[in-house]
């Protein structure tokens, strides 16, 4: 994977080829969707909101809101803006979600406005993923600005971002599981987060290596300090076997 690094003076500049865009697109959509096309739209159980995309963007009915960042009408303008066609039921930002409940949008599962929606997100892959690694450029000074080592965390995220595999294993984590700034995001103090990922990393000479190897902890430490109530331990694998994909 061949990706242009531009230096700035808080992070690097990635600029993805078109094939690099298609290639991370296609891996974040298997770990997400399992690289189904129905996995791009899903409602889940108990949430007031679609799930869209490579990234299982947010987006809410008009009216509802709740504790995650809506994040769909930002995608539908990143494609706009590069040169995408969006559903005129989607527009370029400025709608909210058509379907008002996750009953309703299951029983739109076969509906001619269902199947548009599946084509505009599989026809968009490389401009989700190159949303994806915009946002994660965009959490760097976030990030920084918590840091207890900012200095550190700056270089080991340069330094994964260097790699071959490093705008994917970095965009993929803070889509899995945060950037690791939110208060709210935390077990007896501790996050699990990208920020926590590159604060624990031991700087060893594969910078992949040391990236897995710091999530594969970091996530063990979630389980370990989680509310028994909540039986994270099933989780554990699949994210184990998804930080694993890191190294690759």
């Amino acid at each position: 994977m061949l990706v242009s690094i531009v230096s700035t003076p808080v992070s690097l500049a990635l600029v993805l080829s078109p094939a690099d865009a298609q290639r991370i697109g296609q891996r974040i959509w298997q770990n997400e969707c399992g690289g189904t096309v129905s996995g791009l739209t899903s409602w889940n159980t108990g949430e007031n909101f679609a799930s869209l995309g490579i990234g299982h963007f947010i987006w809410y009915p008009a009216g509802e809101r709740g504790p995650f960042e809506e994040s769909f009408p930002e995608l539908a303008k990143f494609i706009s803006a590069h040169g995408g066609r969006t559903p005129e039921f989607v527009g370029k930002g400025d709608r909210a979600c058509p379907w008002n409940s996750r009953s309703a949008f299951r029983q739109a599962q076969n509906s001619a406005m269902m199947r548009e929606l599946r084509e505009f997100l599989v026809r968009t892959i490389d401009l989700q993923a190159e949303f994806l690694v915009a946002r994660l450029q965009q959490s760097l000074p976030k990030m920084l600005a918590q840091a207890r080592d900012p200095g550190r965390v700056e270089r080991e995220f340069n330094r994964v971002s260097a790699t071959r595999e490093g705008c994917y294993a970095l965009a993929d984590y803070v889509n899995f599981k945060g950037e690791g700034t939110l208060e709210t995001e935390r077990y007896h103090g501790e996050g699990w987060g990208l920020l926590q990922v590159l604060e624990n990393m031991h700087d060893s000479k594969s910078a992949l290596d040391d990236f897995a190897a710091s999530a594969n902890t970091v996530l063990r430490r979630r389980v370990a300090n989680s509310p028994p109530a909540r039986g994270e331990a099933r989780w554990l694998k699949g994210w184990l076997a998804r930080v694993e994909t890191y190294r690759q």
